[in-house]
């Protein structure tokens, strides 16, 4: 006998109303919802789902199949979804890969996270192209705990968006943790705030250094105690300026040791010299995007995921605009100029997404050494 899927719709704030099928979890209320954004990957959905830079957000995925090559433990970003919920046009039915030990279905179930399916991804990304990230809401229209449009877009447009929340808080660890250095010719030793770091972020900083992880509300005074060579600002969800003791931390941590930020760490450290935020319409979220190291002219393809951005002209006199978006001049990297620290709006360790731009963390092992070795006078 042939199952037939359960009808879902998904609303919009604005109205819009699309028909699909229920996939994945079922809400505890029937119903989910978030602000919906796009992400223009063509493969790494996993890596997507898991990466808690999402969180409050529903992903429309823009690829017409997700879920061909399944699941896996090795791909998870962090141990679970921290997105509201997930939007595609086609579930593959079967996954086929060597790797694969479930299929995308079964860990929106086993995380209790809701799906729609069947739905013009086109046509909704156009929307929020033209009209920016907006609230959504979506859930079953027919069977046990069906419920109607009314209903749905009532919860649509009570959604408040990313928009003055603290989604920091919701994703960082409650308490620290140490990986080991895995390669390098030098032994060093990094702090990294946990503003929803990713599993990639941690094994490429391994690479370099002994990582000693910590919540996102630790003090800069503590982060001295435990004398690091450096100090690294992760990516995140949400709107930085209502992570403001992050940035009060990084403003004191400021030419007292090296420091790197990536993605909520580039605004945050920006936030911290003086550099103001603003949204943007419907965000950067995809491996595909194209940005020009000011000093080099070299243009890489990176992969990015944020709907705030740093104002560049709001960066002088305290540093200085080093990497520019090409498809709409964003702001995509800074470096303080009294200070050695440096940051970038894209996402180097790339997983999922090229890998054009993972010298930077070569070059932020180069700026420790450098920041070690004694000076005229004495060291550090």
């Amino acid at each position: 006998m042939t199952h037939r899927p359960t009808a879902a719709a998904l609303v919009l704030a604005d109205g819009t109303v699309f028909e699909g099928e229920h996939l994945g979890a079922r809400s505890s209320t029937g119903v989910a919802t978030g602000e919906v954004v796009f992400n223009t990957a063509l493969s790494g959905y996993q890596e997507v789902l898991t990466d808690p830079s999402y969180a409050g957000q529903i992903i429309t995925f823009t690829n017409p199949h997700i879920g061909n090559y399944g699941i896996n433990p090795t791909d998870m970003e962090r141990g679970r979804i921290h997105a509201r919920g997930v939007i595609v046009r086609e579930l593959a039915r079967r996954h086929s890969n060597y790797r694969a030990t479930a299929h995308l279905n079964d860990l929106l179930i086993d995380q209790g996270i809701p799906g729609i399916g069947g739905i013009d991804t086109r046509r909704l990304t156009r929307i929020l192209r033209d009209r920016g990230a907006i609230g959504g809401a979506f859930g079953p229209i027919e069977g046990e705990g069906a419920v109607d449009e009314a209903t749905l877009t009532a919860a649509a447009a009570a959604e408040p968006g990313t928009d003055g929340i603290d989604l920091v808080a919701e994703v960082t660890i409650d308490e620290a943790y140490t990986v080991a250095q895995t390669g390098g010719s030098r032994e060093r030793r990094i702090v990294a705030y946990d503003f929803g770091i990713k599993a990639t972020m941690v094994r490429q900083l391994a690479g370099l250094a002994t990582v000693e992880i910590v919540p996102a509300s630790t003090s800069a005074a503590d982060v001295l105690a435990l004398d690091p060579d450096a100090v690294f600002l992760s990516n995140g969800p949400g709107d930085p300026e209502m992570v403001p003791y992050a940035a009060e931390a990084i403003r004191s941590l400021l030419g007292e040791r090296p420091i790197m930020g990536i993605c909520l760490g580039h605004q945050l450290l920006s936030l911290a010299v003086g550099g103001e935020i603003e949204k943007l319409p419907f965000g950067h979220h995809g491996g595909n995007h194209p940005v020009q190291d000011l000093a080099t002219g070299k243009v890489e393809i990176t992969a990015q995921n944020h709907n705030f951005a740093v104002i560049a002209d709001s960066l002088r006199p305290q540093a200085e605009l080093t990497h520019v978006n090409l498809n709409d001049d964003v702001c995509e990297g800074m470096k303080v100029l009294d200070a050695p620290a440096f940051s970038v709006q894209y996402h180097p360790e790339a997983g999922p997404g090229p890998h054009d731009s993972r010298y930077l963390f070569e070059q932020f092992a180069q700026q420790i050494d450098a920041f070690r070795a004694p000076a005229a006078g004495g060291s550090r």
